[in-house]
């Protein structure tokens, strides 16, 4: 479970703090999906950011399986972060070095140490089979179609088994079609594996299929109907 109660975020602008996060509140329960939309420069990264313990709120309390991050150390974050939250980042950022499979077996050594290989090569090839990437284990990024590297992404993010899943902009660099697939494994991802999911998307299309949608604006959340309405 994801709760965020009365965040406030902010960040240095010359001899002023600007509000980034602004009291926002939030709660995603596991095996759902909750959307955050909104202007560009809404705060919705921020607040990501603030969910997914990469950064420190100034004030509120951020949970996550009923675990207090806030009161947290920078040690005890990081350890939260690679056995708890899997991230999602907007672009792949995969290390253009390393194999599909590779990408997997990195993420578990650095999230509980190097363990059974054997075993965890069979859990990182079974989960890349589930993105529909068997035949592409060997393959490095550049072999791979922007839609598959998000595929990678998704699944080096489940690797350590997480029970929060935090998504910046998972389509944004996909043409519609590709975009509609990943949304599609999100989805079925979370139910199936039984994640609280919270994802930043500025594509309206798919609002009405997600478990709660809030809006954001000036940092500000509020809950919002799925009517599909556009934010340029």
């Amino acid at each position: 479970m994801i709760e965020l109660s009365d965040v406030t975020l902010t960040f240095p602008d010359g001899d002023r703090r600007v509000t980034a996060v602004d009291h926002a509140s939030l709660t995603v329960e596991p095996g759902t999906i909750t959307a955050i939309t909104g202007p560009s420069g809404s705060g919705k990264s921020s607040l990501l950011a603030v969910a997914s313990t990469l950064i420190s709120p100034d004030s509120g309390s951020v949970r996550i399986d009923g675990i207090d991050v806030t009161a947290m150390n920078r040690k005890e974050t990081a350890e939260l972060r690679r056995s708890t939250i899997g991230i999602v980042f907007q672009q792949s950022n995969l290390l253009p070095s390393l194999t599909a499979l590779d990408q997997l077996l990195v993420m578990k050594e650095l999230g509980q140490g190097h363990g059974d290989r054997s075993e965890t090569a069979t859990r990182a090839e079974a989960l890349l089979e589930s993105m529909g990437l068997g035949h592409d284990l060997g393959k490095r990024p550049h072999q791979l179609s922007g839609g598959e590297r998000q595929r990678v992404n998704i699944a080096r993010a489940l690797m350590n088994e997480p029970s929060a899943l935090i998504v910046d902009e998972p389509t944004s660099a996909l043409d519609q079609e590709r975009g509609a697939e990943i949304i599609d494994l999100i989805l079925k991802l979370t139910v199936e594996r039984g994640t609280a999911t919270l994802l930043v998307t500025h594509d309206q299309s798919h609002l009405l299929r997600m478990d709660a949608v809030h809006i954001m604006i000036d940092g500000r959340l509020s809950i919002q109907p799925r009517t599909g309405q556009e934010f340029r």
